[in-house]
């Protein structure tokens, strides 16, 4: 016979009153845990009067569990609702793990006031017992169903960042960490972005080891040893997500010199034939802004020459001969090349980085022949380069303000950049002997405005692991929309190459779980 309200009201009373001898009223706590099996209303003091009592008669833990776990499940969701509001209240001792990898499987729901609730009962007790509360949520990410695992990937991706360091520790960061690359060894691509801003953003990584460990891990996940298939979407997708990833990661003393070389050797060889994972990126265009962001903190390089000459090879591809003069000295205008500014700036500023650590590249390892029509080459893209500065310079003459917010006028901006950036890097290299010492910012990079001479302070990395960084590892920039620039008609009126100035972002989404080919779980209820 079900319990009524009145019984449930009469035990809670003998269970209130009875206070230091409450374990001797274990049939009181039965009736109540017996309310599980009423209606609607019984339903919802039972999930209040439950974990009310529930300390004071262990060996009913189980069923007390459990009968609050009937209410978590119940048809109504206000039912639920109260009942998932107490759950932290059996979050003692040995059940944090427990009610922790409940609260996990819970967040399956669809029901958003339910959802938020679940989210809250999970970081109530992450500040009981964070490593208990990460062991449930880790668990279920590990062995869970697919939904289930996505949630409480996005919940750490979300949550962990906003818990105070007294609550993450360096033992429960550790722990975040060695957990982490369990789950790294099987995982989708827009799970590793989520599981690297996880990481990234713990306080005991900040230091030169610990973005270096971060460097070792992306390295693992982009299988740098074995060689590209450029047919094979996924696998340059893959690549691409990598090395997004790691870019944050380097520095002076955080070296991308096995990103750099796998681009010179794998994908540069195979640029035009690479296969885009998104139909509307221009995928040439992407891995070259990669490997332009990566080279100025390419370490030292076992085939540097070869690296340089496979960079070199590939700038000449993109810088045209001039057209040949017809009879009466003009140039034909149907066979103007194309002048694609934004891969040349990209191809440049590289072979310039690349270029300071072999000057003599150009001068002693580059044939006579070669070196005179890669000059020619040079001489024929300044000319056209000057004349786009001057119809962009023109083109902005006296705007200010909103005037230079327009689309139009943004672009333009923009590509004057990329036109000023390629000019100060051909003068470097029409020097004699070639030169490497000018300083350009890439077009879509932010312009860092010089501070106020100050006695300069020590970076967090020249302190040591032990010291706190002032910089902090942001994993997913934010991207811009991708903007197209149509250059002015003219004697070098060709595209100037697909312009984009997008910052690099997180996944793309839209590819289900085909990125690293995670087999799918179906589970029911475990707990």
């Amino acid at each position: 016979m079900a319990v009524t309200i009145e019984e449930l009201y009469r035990n809670y009373g003998i269970l209130a009153d009875a206070k230091e001898n409450l374990s001797q009223h274990k049939d009181a706590y039965q009736a109540i845990l017996d309310g599980v099996r009423g209606g609607p209303k019984e339903k919802r003091l039972a999930a209040q009067f439950i974990p009310k009592f529930f300390s004071s008669f262990p060996e009913l833990a189980d069923a007390a569990i459990n009968a609050q776990l009937d209410l978590c499940e119940d048809e109504d969701v206000s039912i639920r609702r109260q009942a998932i509001k107490e759950l932290p209240r059996f979050a003692t001792g040995e059940n944090i793990f427990r009610v922790a990898d409940i609260l996990t499987q819970l967040l399956q729901t669809d029901d958003n006031a339910e959802f938020n609730q679940v989210n809250a009962a999970l970081m109530s007790i992450f500040k009981m017992d964070a490593k208990g509360t990460l062991g449930g949520l880790f668990s279920q990410i590990l062995q869970g169903d697919d939904i289930v695992r996505e949630r409480a990937i996005k919940f750490l991706a979300t949550k962990l960042k906003t818990l105070p360091e007294d609550v993450m520790t360096k033992e429960v960061e550790d722990y975040v960490f060695t957990e982490t690359k369990k789950v790294l060894e099987d995982v989708t691509g827009e799970e590793f972005v989520l599981l690297m801003r996880v990481v990234s953003a713990l306080r005991v990584l900040q230091s030169v080891n610990g973005r270096q460990q971060l460097v070792e891990l992306v390295v693992e996940q982009a299988d740098l040893e074995q060689a590209l298939n450029p047919a094979d979407p996924d696998a340059v997708d893959r690549l691409l997500q990598c090395t997004r990833q790691a870019l944050p990661l380097f520095s002076k003393n955080v070296h991308s010199t096995r990103f750099v070389t796998y681009f010179c050797e794998h994908v540069l060889p195979n640029l035009s034939t690479l296969t885009s994972p998104v139909a509307e990126l221009d995928i040439q265009l992407e891995v070259l802004k990669l490997l332009a962001e990566m080279s100025p903190f390419c370490g030292d390089m076992e085939k540097l020459e070869a690296n340089l000459n496979t960079l070199f090879t590939k700038l000449v591809e993109f810088m045209p001969l001039p057209p040949d003069e017809v009879e009466n000295g003009e140039n034909s205008a149907s066979e103007e090349p194309k002048l694609q500014f934004s891969y040349v700036e990209c191809l440049l500023f590289s072979f310039h980085q690349l270029g300071k650590k072999l000057p003599d590249f150009l001068v002693d390892k580059v044939d006579a022949e070669r070196l005179k029509d890669f000059k020619i080459r040079l001489q024929y893209f300044a000319r056209g380069l000057q004349v786009y500065i001057r119809q962009l310079r023109m083109a902005l003459q006296g705007k200010t303000g909103d005037a230079l917010k327009t689309e139009e006028n943004k672009i333009k901006v923009v590509a004057l950049k990329i036109t000023n950036n390629i000019n100060v890097l051909i003068k470097d290299l029409f020097h004699n002997p070639p030169s490497y010492k000018s300083t350009v910012t890439l077009s879509w990079k932010p312009v860092q405005k010089p501070e106020a001479a100050a006695p300069k302070r020590p970076s967090g990395e020249e302190m040591g692991s032990g010291a706190s960084t002032k910089k902090q590892i942001t994993p997913l920039p934010r991207r811009d929309a991708r903007q197209i620039y149509n250059p002015p008609s003219g004697k070098y009126s060709a595209s100037i190459g697909n312009f984009t100035y997008e910052q690099r972002g997180g996944y793309r989404g839209g590819r289900g779980r085909g990125f690293w080919a995670r087999g799918s779980r179906s589970r029911g209820r475990i707990y």
